[in-house]
């Protein structure tokens, strides 16, 4: 008996399971696989922007800063745009910090990917196809905040650096100027995540339409509570940026959750009987109805 064409002699295809169901072995087998191919793309998209740090990504980390006016940043005229170092290790400690950011967002489809692929088995098909889409919007979510925080930075810098006064040198260490970039570009960047946490409830059934228009005021208003406490510089210029663009994205979040409960309806509607056998009478509908006053029937009948 030949083997088939294309298949490996004396290799065994692997047998499906069926009701696809897999023992906890197999689960903790499979998660510690997907968290070592998630960990491989981190360390080597990390490898990748350790080197890429020295041949532009430092330069774009410190551009909000280079472009403040020359008395607000150090070294200002002659010698650029510098920040300090207090430490033998800081050095290497910050471009790894970098590095390390740079690396899980380059490497972020490879280990979302992994995730969704490890969450899928136990989804429907539905829910599957729902999860590959969260996957695709949070990311551009997520970089849309980040690139927004970047775009305001150099604003909020101005206006917190500015408040020293005249006669002060600012000279600010490395440290502390990379810690708070990352800062900014990390709220932002979760902070338009929340949105899509309302589609997710919404798509789930735990949370309706209504009760988000209900509760429409209270959004928004919680919205700037929470830009205004998130955000690091702590200026209302900083603050609108985060709170307008996530007030647009709760509306959007509403309007999408409004035309979900309406198909939701109309499906719930065409299925009302699809369980009933044909065996079975349909339920009929007991109570009593509004009867048409006599007269405007004789009046309709003379009419014609």
């Amino acid at each position: 008996m030949t083997e088939p064409r294309g298949r490996i002699p004396g290799r065994r295809r692997a047998t499906r399971d069926p009701q696809a169901t897999m023992t906890l072995i197999a689960h903790l087998t499979e998660l510690r696989n997907r968290i070592a191919k998630a960990l491989v793309a981190v360390v080597v998209a990390t490898v990748v922007a350790f080197w890429w740090y020295q041949h532009g990504l430092g330069s774009f980390i410190r551009a909000p800063y280079c472009d403040l006016p020359v008395h607000l940043r150090y070294g200002g005229g002659q010698q650029g745009c510098g920040l300090l170092i207090t430490d033998v290790f800081g050095g290497v400690f910050i471009r790894l910090k970098v590095a390390f950011l740079a690396g899980a967002v380059l490497s972020a489809p490879i280990w979302l990917y992994q995730l969704w692929a490890f969450i899928t088995p136990g989804l429907k098909r539905n829910e599957r196809r729902y999860s590959l889409s969260f996957v695709a919007a949070s990311t551009v979510l997520f970089a849309a905040g980040a690139v927004l925080s970047y775009l305001f930075l150099g604003a909020g810098l101005r206006v917190l650096l500015g408040l020293a006064g005249n006669g002060v040198v600012v000279a600010l260490t490395a440290q502390d100027y990379i810690g708070f970039v990352l800062s900014m570009l990390i709220a932002f960047g979760v902070s338009f995540e929340l949105p899509l946490i309302m589609v997710a409830l919404n798509l789930v059934g735990i949370v309706s339409h209504s009760a988000l228009a209900r509760g429409r005021r209270w959004i928004y208003f919680l919205t700037i509570v929470f830009a205004a406490v998130i955000t690091p510089t702590q200026d209302p210029f900083t603050m609108l940026a985060m709170a307008l663009p996530m007030i647009v994205l709760f509306e959007i979040a509403i309007q999408f959750a409004r035309v979900v409960d309406r198909r939701r309806a109309r499906r719930e509607a065409v299925q009302h009987f699809h369980d009933v056998s044909d065996d079975e009478p349909s339920p009929l509908d007991a109570r009593p109805s509004t009867l048409e006053d006599p007269s405007s029937v004789d009046e309709r009948s003379g009419s014609r």
